[in-house]
């Protein structure tokens, strides 16, 4: 398999929701509320062209950049026609958990857990654009343990 590869997807992001929990006749149980379910499917159609034939077993980068649907506040004249941080839930970690969620469920990986680095970035879209995510998934190599661990304490 051919990395680094580049995944664009259409669609509305969606948060990984925390899992959900209840009792019935003395037993407790915990299920996924599956709110986040549309989004994993946007997720899976568009990688599935890209898809390795194995699931990566070494350590792996992913760059995640979401960008949501921008608020009407953000649509006036006055304001920049490109993205803009978007600083209001979701949480960008659960948005990063449902892309691992999805690619994992699809094969991309044998445990999320390879998934070791990587730049996440939370957008509202340009003027006229749509909601979706860019993936970038590579190999992890020395030059991303060096930037992170430079400073060690």
């Amino acid at each position: 398999m051919n990395v680094p590869i580049e995944i664009v997807i259409r669609g509305l992001p969606k948060a990984q929701p925390r899992a959900k929990a209840f009792s019935r006749g003395g037993h407790a149980r915990v299920y996924d509320p599956g709110t986040s379910m549309d989004w994993k499917g946007d997720i899976i159609r568009a990688a599935q062209p890209h898809r390795p034939a194995e699931p990566f077993s070494t350590p792996m980068r992913l760059d995640l950049c979401v960008f949501l649907p921008r608020p009407q506040s953000l649509r006036r004249k006055k304001d920049p026609d490109g993205p803009v941080w978007a600083p209001k839930k979701p949480d960008r970690d659960n948005l990063d958990k449902a892309v691992l969620d999805a690619l994992t469920a699809d094969g991309w990986f044998s445990d999320d857990c390879l998934v070791v680095f990587g730049v996440l970035a939370k957008v509202y879209h340009r003027k006229g654009g749509v909601p979706g995510a860019i993936i970038r998934i590579a190999r992890a190599n020395a030059i991303d343990l060096d930037a992170v661990t430079r400073r060690q304490p």
